[in-house]
């Protein structure tokens, strides 16, 4: 039996790929965070109705020692490290946090795994927050890299770490290029999922406003679930490579708000304020809170210092060497999403 190990288990990706691996026939470990283990339903909620059949180790991607231990004690055959901080616009706030988890929880990850289990396949989750302003559009694995977040800088930083333990060491070391990948289990802050998790709200009667930034912003949407199987196929390959791994179509937020807006038959009035203060936004928008309208608020406070316009990629390498495409439309993710948020309480 095959053993696989896991960072960042009890995330949107990491509990998709439990599932898949487990469906597979592997022993599956993830590491997780000590304190989850004192409120293991909410804080492994993504992963509980698998939980007992996880081998789940406590630990943290900042601790060198403890990863040493854990990789030299399980050997595993394969090791997916999605383990991050992957909120843009927090790393915008507390980049010395990012750049600590990101970057020198990557590189404890494969100097950890170099010591103690040097034959482990490697994935890394990288991000097309990379690419940042892009130079060519649709961006494929030739693209020049120009990152605007310290998110985007600490992934960068990641992959180059990956490749260099390959080009050095000989590790079996892939790095996936992902963009945008969403699905029912992505976290709150993040935009998609503030969209249908409001309008659903909004549709139940518990609020009437939404608050987003910039609606201009185009990404590269798919569904999380069909993300795992491409990291999974990156290591069954006879070669370590990276490869981007994208639908190849992009939507703006505009277009992801208003799918959701028409599938719940919802009008709305959009407020733009980002130009004006946040004091000024905040005092409309309580206002706004005792009308009978919905409102879509673009406040300042939720506009990047500096924006990604348009991310699009062009995944032909990933389909012609792996066999791997999205299955999932557009409609379709905005469909689960939504109905899985009315469901919701």
């Amino acid at each position: 039996m095959k053993k696989a190990f896991i960072t960042g288990i009890t995330g949107q990706d990491g509990s998709y790929l439990a599932e898949f691996l487990l469906d597979k026939g592997y022993e599956v470990h993830g590491l997780i965070r000590r304190v989850a283990l004192e409120d293991p339903r909410n804080r492994l909620k993504r992963i509980y109705p698998i939980k007992d059949k996880l081998i789940l180790h406590s630990g943290s991607l900042q601790s060198y020692s403890r990863l040493l231990e854990i990789f030299d004690e399980v050997k595993p055959d394969e090791v997916y490290h999605l383990g991050a901080q992957s909120f843009v616009h927090e790393s915008f706030d507390d980049a010395f946090t990012t750049f600590d988890i990101n970057i020198y929880g990557t590189l404890n990850v494969f100097s950890a795994l170099k010591k103690k289990s040097s034959h482990s396949k490697v994935y890394f989750a990288g991000t097309s927050e990379m690419f940042g302003k892009v130079e060519a559009i649709p961006q494929d694995e030739n693209t020049k890299f120009h990152p605007r977040s310290p998110y985007g800088i600490s992934k960068l930083a990641g992959y180059e770490i990956v490749r260099n333990y390959r080009e050095s060491y000989g590790m079996f070391a892939c790095t996936g290029i992902l963009f945008n990948h969403e699905s029912p289990r992505r976290g709150c802050e993040f935009v998609t999922r503030k969209i249908t998790k409001t309008i659903a709200d909004i549709k139940k009667g518990k609020t009437n406003i939404l608050v987003l930034g910039n609606l201009d912003a185009k990404r590269d949407w798919g569904y999380a679930g069909d993300y795992v199987r491409a990291m999974w196929l990156m290591l069954q390959a006879e070669k370590p490579n990276d490869y981007v791994v994208g639908t190849g179509k992009s939507h703006s937020v505009r277009e992801f708000l208003d799918c959701c807006f028409k599938k719940l038959n919802i009008n709305y009035e959009l407020i733009d304020l980002h130009k004006t203060s946040n004091t000024e936004a905040d005092y409309i928008i309580s206002e706004l809170k005792n009308k009978k309208d919905v409102f879509v608020v673009q406040h300042p406070l939720f506009y990047r210092p500096a924006e990604v316009d348009v991310l699009l990629s062009y995944p032909k390498k990933i389909k012609d060497e792996l066999g791997w495409v999205s299955e999932t439309s557009f409609e379709e993710l905005v469909d689960m999403m939504i109905s899985e948020d009315m469901m919701g309480g």
